[in-house]
């Protein structure tokens, strides 16, 4: 038998999944889908009827939460399809360092600096930057999926 000492605890992790599984005739519009790899939000969707081979098909379109680009897909309504996890968290910004990196607090006071500020929208980055040195408080937005996290929105905290 192996000694306690002999495994290494050190980088536990929840576990959770980054997707699960739902059918695609239960994804309706504004919805989340899993679209090639990539997180998306469904815009639209359409319902074929059941042809000679038996599926009625859902044809899907999205567009990526995180670069904005526009995704399709088709798939049978009783087939399973990857839905994302999608959480939106708000923190405040501290700091922005010179390499981008944003230090942001959430509620609960707990203080983080992993997540750089965006490359999309163009312009966006320069924008929060701008207000920060403006001496605004500002509320920032975080939205995460499938293990990216990327600022997607701001706001100035009203006093």
């Amino acid at each position: 038998m192996g000694d306690i000492d002999d495994y290494d605890f050190s980088t536990a992790d929840a576990g959770s999944s980054t997707v699960y599984n739902m059918e695609a005739g239960q994804i309706r519009k504004g919805g989340y889908i899993v679209i090639k790899g990539k997180p998306c939000k469904v815009v639209d969707v359409s319902t074929s009827k059941t042809g000679k081979h038996g599926h009625a098909k859902c044809n899907f379109t999205a567009v990526d939460i995180f670069t904005g680009k526009k995704c399709e897909d088709i798939v049978p309504s009783t087939h399973n399809t990857h839905v994302p996890n999608v959480n939106r968290k708000e923190y405040t910004l501290i700091d922005i360092s010179d390499d981008g990196f944003c230090s942001l607090m959430d509620e609960a006071g707990e203080t983080r600096e992993d997540i750089k500020l965006p490359d999309i929208p163009d312009g966006f980055a320069r924008q929060i930057r701008d207000a920060f040195d403006d001496g605004k408080t500002l509320i920032i937005s975080v939205l995460s999926a499938m293990d990216h996290e990327q600022i997607i929105a701001m706001k100035e905290e009203s006093a």
